[in-house]
């Protein structure tokens, strides 16, 4: 377990990539947090200017009132152009579902718009939704948690579920746990014999 990126604001971006120079951990920013609702032309527009500018991974919100309502063609344009600028770039697309306002056809349908679109990940923030995704990604995309967490426990929990990446708003609190668990198993087993 370590971090593989770190999300700042879109509007720190630029400070950011001056202090991660040299770093392994990617730059990651937001998109139209928090429920997607923006237009395509400035989500696109904001998700070039980030690349532009040094990000590497994007993170947005799948529109949860055009995927309710159905209209999957225009969420699938949209995030097939910001894939597209993600892929030019050499970045990633990462894109957020609102679990607790979809049902689980809703949360099927989201992955195929996104596989269908060439996102890279697609996320939930609710633990039981990460069998339907996985189950729906076809080894297309891969799963990532985006729910409140603040303990190793639930961190485990979505990493055992199928959770390839798990974001947190405190990572050393849940990481300095892992190494404890880490060292405290390492003692706890026995030495090989001489």
């Amino acid at each position: 377990m370590g971090v593989a990126s770190a999300i700042v604001r879109p509007s720190d971006v630029d400070l950011a990539v001056r202090w991660m120079a040299g770093s392994s951990v990617q730059l990651g920013t937001l998109v139209d947090s928090t429920h997607g609702y923006s237009t395509s032309a400035a989500k696109n527009y904001a998700a070039r200017d980030l690349l532009q500018r040094g990000a590497k991974e994007i993170d947005t919100v799948m529109n949860t009132g055009k995927l309710v309502s159905r209209q999957f063609q225009y969420l699938e344009m949209e995030l097939l152009q910001m894939a597209e600028s993600c892929h030019q770039s050499g970045a990633i697309l990462k894109v957020n579902l609102e679990s607790e306002f979809l049902d689980e056809e809703l949360h099927i349908v989201a992955c195929r718009i996104a596989r269908r679109a060439g996102a890279d990940y697609i996320g939930t923030n609710k633990l039981e939704r990460v069998a339907v995704l996985n189950a729906h990604s076809r080894d297309r995309l891969k799963i990532k948690c985006h729910a409140p967490i603040a303990d190793l426990e639930t961190a485990l929990a979505f990493r055992e579920a199928g959770c390839s990446r798990i974001e947190l708003a405190e990572p050393g609190i849940v990481l300095d746990a892992w190494r404890l668990a880490c060292e405290k198993s390492a003692a706890q087993s026995p030495s090989p014999n001489p």
